[in-house]
């Protein structure tokens, strides 16, 4: 089976959601970011922050490719680090909206 890994700013968990389920039913194994609302951004630590990071990297490197939710054309910087750390590693890379 196809593993698809979603990146994308967790501020946008309706779209997350949206995909997940759509990505799965077409049968996909999809994995997605760790936690969406238990904590907020600003009460995460900086060794908290760079071991989910590397979690999430570990999920891009078990993944056939990633599909980026750049819900309203947003991809933030986090989302942008994932970009280029896939492309380093031949991953397919899918995007919800048009890249303009």
């Amino acid at each position: 089976m196809n593993v698809i890994t979603l990146c994308g700013s967790i501020k946008f968990k309706d779209e997350f959601m949206k995909v997940q389920e759509k990505l799965t039913l077409e049968g996909n194994i999809v994995l997605t970011p760790n936690f969406f609302n238990s904590i907020r951004k600003e009460e995460i630590t900086l060794e908290t922050k760079k071991m989910l990071d590397e979690m999430h990297r570990q999920k891009i490197d078990m993944s056939n490719e990633i599909y980026v939710i750049n819900f309203e054309g947003y991809i933030g910087e986090s989302t942008k680090n994932e970009i280029e750390y896939a492309k380093t590693k031949g991953k397919k890379i899918s995007y919800l909206e048009n890249i303009k």
